[in-house]
Formats: C-alpha cells, sequence, structure tokens
C-alpha cells in the first residue's frame, strides 16, 4: 500500500507545487490562510494514517484517513490551479455545445419549464444533485469497514484523475452550461429552486472576462462546464458504491438520479453529462492499472519469477 500511498503524495504536492509557483510568479489575490488550513488538516490525516499504517497496524483505518487527507488536498489544489488556469483559457464553446444537445434532441428551456410545474420533484433533485460529496466521504467509510479497505487509493485516485482531466479539457474550451446561454422567463424561473441559477452562470462568465479576482476555498464555484465533473463523481461513486453488496443498488439508483439532476440543478448541457461518465470511465481504467502497477512492484521480480515456476 506504501507505493499507492506515496503516488497520492506526489499527486497533491505536484498540484500544490504548481500553484505556488504560478501564484508567486502572478501575484494572484489568494487566501493564503484558508487554503493553509484545509491543508494542516490533510497534513493531520496524513500523519493519522502514517500512525495507523506503521504503529498501531490498522490498515483500514490507515486508508481512510489517507483517502480523507488526499481528498482535502487534493481538491484545495487543483480548485485553485482551475481559478489560476482562468488566466490562460481559451474561447467558450457553450454555443455549440448547446447545439449538440438541439440535435441529440434535447431542450433544455422546456425541461426547465416543465419542472417548474413540479415543485416537489425539482426539490427532491435539489438535495439528489447535492448529495454526490458527502457521497464520496461516506464510501471512504463504507469501504473502510465493509468492503476491500485497499479499493480506497484506487477510488481516490480515480476522483482526482478525473478532476485532472476534467479541468484540462475545460481549459482548452471553457463553458459554463446551458444556463449561461439561455435565460429563462421569469414566470419559470420564479418557480424553480436551483442549486445553481443563472445569477451564478453570470458569475462565472464575468471571472472568465475579469479573471479570478480574490481566490478563497470559501467562495470557491465550480467552473467547469464540458465535461461534467459532476456526473462523472456520480458515477464513480456508484463505481465504487458496486463494491459493496449492501451499497450497490441503493447507490446506483442515486446516482442515476443525479445524472438527471445535473442539467437542471447544475444548469449543463446534457452532452456535458455524457462527457462526463467518459471522463469517468477513463479515471476509473487509469486509476485500476496504476494502483496494479504499484501493487505488482511491492514483490521483488525475482520472486515473482520464483513463485511463476511450475512446481
Amino acid at each position: 500500500m506504501r507505493r499507492l500511498q506515496l503516488l497520492l503524495l506526489a499527486v497533491v504536492t505536484l498540484a500544490a507545487t504548481a500553484d505556488i509557483a504560478w501564484a508567486g510568479l502572478r501575484h494572484f489575490d489568494i487566501d493564503v490562510q484558508a487554503y493553509g488550513l484545509i491543508f494542516a488538516l490533510a497534513a493531520g490525516c496524513g500523519l493519522g494514517g502514517i500512525f495507523y499504517d506503521r504503529v498501531r497496524k490498522d490498515e483500514r483505518l490507515a486508508a481512510m484517513l489517507f483517502g480523507a487527507a488526499f481528498l482535502l488536498g487534493m481538491s484545495a489544489s487543483f480548485s485553485l490551479l482551475n481559478y489560476l488556469l482562468l488566466t490562460v483559457a481559451g474561447p467558450r464553446i457553450d454555443q455549440p455545445l448547446a447545439a449538440i444537445d438541439r440535435a441529440l434532441g434535447f431542450d433544455w428551456p422546456a425541461t426547465m419549464a416543465m419542472m417548474a410545474h413540479y415543485p416537489i420533484a425539482n426539490a427532491a433533485l435539489q438535495l439528489i444533485y447535492l448529495s454526490v460529496l458527502p457521497q464520496i466521504a461516506l464510501l471512504l467509510i463504507l469501504t473502510g469497514l465493509f468492503g476491500r479497505f485497499e479499493s480506497i487509493y484506487t477510488f481516490v485516485l480515480a476522483v482526482a484523475l478525473g478532476a485532472a482531466i476534467s479541468i484540462a479539457v475545460w481549459t482548452i474550451a471553457p463553458s459554463f452550461g446551458a444556463f449561461s446561454v439561455f435565460s429563462l422567463p421569469e414566470n419559470v424561473a420564479d418557480h424553480l429552486a436551483l442549486a445553481l441559477d443563472h445569477r451564478y452562470a453570470r458569475e462565472l462568465v464575468t471571472l472568465l472576462a475579469n479573471g479570478p479576482g480574490h481566490i478563497s476555498p470559501q467562495d470557491a464555484k465550480g467552473l467547469i462546464g464540458f465535461p461534467s465533473y459532476h456526473a462523472a463523481m456520480a458515477a464513480m461513486a456508484a463505481w465504487q458504491a458496486w463494491k459493496i453488496p449492501a451499497s450497490r443498488w441503493p447507490f446506483a439508483i442515486l446516482n442515476a438520479l443525479v445524472l438527471v439532476a445535473t442539467p437542471i440543478q447544475g444548469g449543463h448541457h446534457l452532452v456535458d453529462v455524457i462527457a462526463g461518465l467518459g471522463v469517468a470511465w477513463i479515471s476509473i481504467r487509469a486509476s485500476g492499472t496504476a494502483a496494479h502497477f504499484c501493487l505488482r512492484m511491492r514483490t521483488p521480480l525475482a520472486v515473482q519469477a520464483l513463485r511463476s515456476k511450475p512446481t
């Protein structure tokens, strides 16, 4: 497991180093204290993981603490990097994405107008949409308690790879979703309780035009439209939950509903969601390959050769 732990540490260190170097060169307005508190908490969890790995010999608890430390450090460093990348991002592609949606037969304004007639269903979708991050935290615990705890490492690595892919694609061709393209009539907007609305979309467009301004984790926004990282996380949560028999179908159904909620509550294009599923598939495959490579290296090649000889 230690090679996987080192791999996770390397990912966060690389991202944090890029943030520090870039911020030092360009002198961004960054809430250093707030980010420092997050990294201090991540370091505390990491040290706890080392203690339970090497002193108390509780590999399950060690994996849970390492996973939590990694997610804290990764989310902070990747989010900050995403804000810094606003200064070099390419031209927006929301209009072409909206055209693809129309070609697929998906009409976002009509969908939102329909949802305005179903306030209870819409409120339920809002809660479902907001469940993704709590799901990730819960799955760390469930996997540590009831699943193969080693898979915590591949799970959090997949989450990080999904973020890295989404950020890379977004930097080349940024987008903010359907709610940055379409304006809803007042009689529709007034009857919709949304996690993210048109005001949020306008703030994102302003950030791209004017730069990040003050950057703080306390008011950080999800910048990425295409591919939908929210959809990618939902798919990865369902994949991880499938490894724990008792959680399979509840998480599968919940995250299928997250995908339904994402264009409505998150203001995404439908094609954002489809691309997010592709990101999840690539991330899951890549994290599995990386974990397999690290675990194979635990055993010296000479010993592997001896074990492979017929007796």
